[in-house]
């Protein structure tokens, strides 16, 4: 007669705690940080092109080039160290050392109207949107994941699997928030 209904109690339990959203949450917010590092990717992918197109120009800029290319390189070790404060701070350097670099084509009116430049730099400002885009989209899955595991009963469910609340992607360095300051 106990038998009869432990099982109804039990599948309500079960249903109820809560698991297989936290499952799913956790997932959303994996996919969309993988977002963000196919963007950072393929920014960093970009960028050598640039640096190119533009070096045939403005020889004497080499010190632009030279950050570029570190901040570039920052990027990338950021990007599979797998650290996501890492990786806003050194996409916020890199925006920065690209800031610099574009800024050297107001200096070059033939580089202005190069082709493969104008292309470039579209390439580049789509990707910038498309980080937007995934920053924006990892973020609120990472807000709706960590508010659902503080929420009960499924903070209970959490506790016991050892889910943990995950890092938004935002810069952590409060000297990379300010835009660059360009100056020849």
């Amino acid at each position: 007669m106990k038998a009869k209904w432990l099982l109804p109690v039990l599948t309500l339990f079960l249903s109820a705690c809560g698991y297989n959203t936290i499952q799913t949450m956790d997932e959303t917010a994996a996919a969309a940080r993988q977002q963000i590092e196919v963007q950072l990717q393929r920014r960093a992918d970009l960028v050598p092109n640039l640096v190119e197109t533009v070096k045939g120009y403005a020889a004497q800029e080499e010190r632009i080039f030279t950050e570029v290319a570190q901040a570039r390189s920052a990027l990338l070790g950021a990007r599979s160290g797998g650290n996501i404060g890492e990786m806003a701070n050194a996409n916020q350097e890199l925006t920065g050392a690209l800031g610099r670099l574009l800024a050297i084509s107001e200096n070059y009116p033939q580089l202005k109207s190069d082709q493969n430049f104008l292309r470039l730099q579209d390439e580049l400002t789509g990707t910038e949107n498309r980080i937007a885009v995934s920053r924006t989209d990892y973020n609120n899955a990472v807000r709706d994941y960590n508010a659902y595991i503080r929420r009960f009963p499924a903070v209970l469910t959490a506790k016991v699997t050892g889910a943990k609340a995950r890092e938004y992607f935002e810069v952590t360095n409060a000297a990379n928030r300010e835009a660059p300051k360009v100056s020849f």
